[in-house]
């Protein structure tokens, strides 16, 4: 095999301890088409080292979910609608980030605390930027981490948009997973926190998530993809009823900035 034709497929971090060959094969021609315009089948069969045969299931499965689609004059394998959509979800993502960025940076030198844009990922809260405070005690970063949505004040104000079916899907069981002792132990209770969320139009967490943090977030209107929701951090001490009023005031007033940013 010629390694100037095919390099070696990256690798990040150790290797899984239980490989899946097959599923190991199926990333390595995703990520040979995204170094060629096309594929053909004796390329990808060269490329993973198989016979013709093992190699054509392979992009006939890649083909029936939509990564790959073969081209009709040239019967390479091109792109398919799967990944096309993936691709574009990616960058999408990476846009409202970069649009968003200017406007959590205003909130976090008004307010002089933590602030985070979060986006709901199943029954997770995934949060895709975060400005730390400056001042001395203050609340970290959450920058790439995904922590249960029933337990902070983001992933609240995003459940707060999905119909009852959809929760109950998203929390089929009764009990729920508590951080802390202040966490919301069950889907019933959760469902009335869920309403008065809708009716304020706002969420809070008071020590949900990590002892002595409170946050207030406020969600994007329904009509974006990915559903997104801004919030503040602090710690508990410091959020005043006077100091929380005025954390919501430039809450709605951030949202209302991105929104515009976003349509």
């Amino acid at each position: 095999m010629d390694g100037a034709l095919y390099p070696p497929a990256p690798e990040h971090g150790a290797p899984p301890q239980y490989p899946i060959e097959s599923v190991d094969n199926a990333l390595k021609v995703l990520l040979l088409l995204g170094e060629r315009p096309s594929l053909r089948l004796t390329d990808v069969s060269q490329y993973l080292g198989v016979a013709s045969s093992t190699a054509h299931r392979l992009l006939a499965m890649l083909q029936f979910r939509g990564y790959v689609r073969q081209d009709a004059a040239t019967r390479g394998y091109v792109p398919g609608p799967a990944l096309d959509g993936l691709a574009m979800g990616v960058l999408r993502r990476l846009d409202v980030r970069a649009r968003a960025r200017p406007v959590l940076e205003k909130l976090n030198a008004d307010l002089q605390e933590t602030v985070h844009l979060g986006r709901l990922e199943g029954a997770d809260v995934h949060f895709i930027d975060s400005i730390e405070s400056s001042r001395a005690l203050r609340v970290g970063g959450r920058l790439g981490r995904s922590i249960p949505a029933h337990c902070t004040s983001n992933g609240k104000a995003l459940l707060a948009g999905l119909r009852e079916a959809e929760l109950h899907r998203l929390y089929p069981d009764e009990q729920l997973r508590q951080l802390t002792p202040h966490s919301i132990g069950t889907r019933t209770r959760l469902l009335e926190v869920l309403d008065e969320v809708r009716v304020r139009g706002f969420a809070t967490s008071d020590e949900e998530s990590e002892e002595g943090v409170s946050s207030l977030a406020v969600a994007l209107p329904a009509r974006h993809s990915p559903r997104l929701a801004v919030n503040a951090s602090a710690p508990l001490s410091r959020l005043s009823p006077e100091v929380r009023q005025d954390v919501l005031d430039h809450l709605f007033a951030a949202v209302e900035e991105i929104d515009r940013l976003l349509l």
